[in-house]
């Protein structure tokens, strides 16, 4: 299955938006690397196994479920969270790409790319799920990073 949507983070037609700088947006996609734990809900724990300016390795320990991802970094452009196959997970991908079709208009585009079939049938149901799950998360995604500039834990 690939998944692709847009989120707007500014849109100076929108005055209910409160403005990001790229600088600000990177930041906390970095955060989100770095300190997976706001994040992703019902992740207890991670251990970062590896971090460089260009990727990075971490165990993710969700209680039932670990999983091992790598990250790639583009700085001030994109990361990609590549999750390895394992016992109990088929694997996927979610690249987040900062998007600045004009000069303070931002947008993050999330691609998913999983192992789920998308053939219709009684799985179109679970496929709509798992889509709608992917959105919700991503929509709590950039509010938690503007949660965390408003409260001085992003700079």
């Amino acid at each position: 299955m690939k998944f692709e949507h847009l989120i707007t983070i500014n849109d100076p037609a929108n005055p209910l938006l409160e403005p990001l700088t790229r600088a600000q947006l990177w930041h906390g996609l970095l955060q989100r690397v770095d300190n997976p734990l706001p994040f992703l809900p019902g992740l207890q724990s991670f251990t970062l196994l590896e971090r460089s300016e260009v990727h990075a390795r971490r165990e993710l320990d969700f209680g039932a479920a670990r999983i091992v991802d790598r990250v790639r970094l583009q700085t001030g452009q994109e990361v990609e969270f590549v999750v390895e196959t394992g016992a109990g997970h088929a694997g996927g991908s979610l690249c987040i790409r900062i998007e600045e079709p004009a000069p303070e208009v931002l947008f993050l585009r999330f691609t998913y790319h999983t192992n789920l079939a998308e053939n219709g049938g009684e799985d179109a149901a679970y496929v709509d799920y798992v889509k709608s799950a992917y959105l919700d998360s991503d929509i709590e995604c950039v509010r938690t990073i503007r949660e965390l500039l408003a409260t001085g834990q992003l700079h």
